[in-house]
């Protein structure tokens, strides 16, 4: 059975949307998504699943999180590959290396259109670094996210593409798991 990797959007920020991990992992349960394991509390969900359609999950696991919690998060799901690939195409493994917190992943639901991604790479970043390749933005936080004056909603406004960042720390054990449930 293949391996997928949830993320959900904007759960369990500020007191907002909240969903405890044993919860969300009985959700998943429920809905026949198998070996759900959970990473911190900001729902990332590696699972097995005879599934093989990404972004049909996510609308299955979004409207079940929203008969069940009463709110729509945003859920992308990634394969076990796809994770893969956006490590290996990291285009900031300097950064990776060295500061591994600061950089953050966007996973998007889509390739941005290329019009819409020339914009975003041409906002005044300050010390920040932002690359783009394929549906996953990298963004290199030089002083911390919460100094930044760039704007995640802003690049997603700008992008016309919805995302949900994770660091570079989660983004590779997240890989390291669905590695795990992989080989079991």
């Amino acid at each position: 059975m293949p391996v997928f990797v949830s993320l959900l959007r904007a759960v369990n920020v500020t007191g907002h949307n909240k969903i405890s991990m044993e919860a969300l992992r009985t959700l998943y349960d429920s809905l026949g998504l198998r070996d759900a394991q959970t990473y911190i509390q900001s729902g990332n969900v590696v699972f097995r699943t005879s599934q093989r359609d990404p972004s049909r999950l996510a609308e299955r696991i979004a409207d079940a999180i929203q008969d069940r919690f009463g709110f729509r998060p945003g859920v992308l799901v990634r394969t076990c590959s796809d994770l893969r690939n956006a490590i290996a195409r990291n285009p900031l493994p300097a950064r990776a290396a060295t500061d591994p917190g600061k950089l953050l992943v966007v996973f998007l639901s889509g390739d941005p259109h290329p019009e819409a991604r020339d914009k975003v790479l041409g906002i005044e970043v300050g010390p920040e670094e932002l690359r783009i390749v394929g549906r996953e933005l990298y963004i290199y936080f030089p002083d911390g996210q919460g100094r930044s004056k760039l704007s995640l909603p802003l690049v997603e406004k700008v992008l016309k593409t919805p995302g949900t960042g994770r660091n570079w720390n989660t983004v590779t054990r997240l890989l390291a798991m669905a590695e795990r449930l992989e080989a079991s």
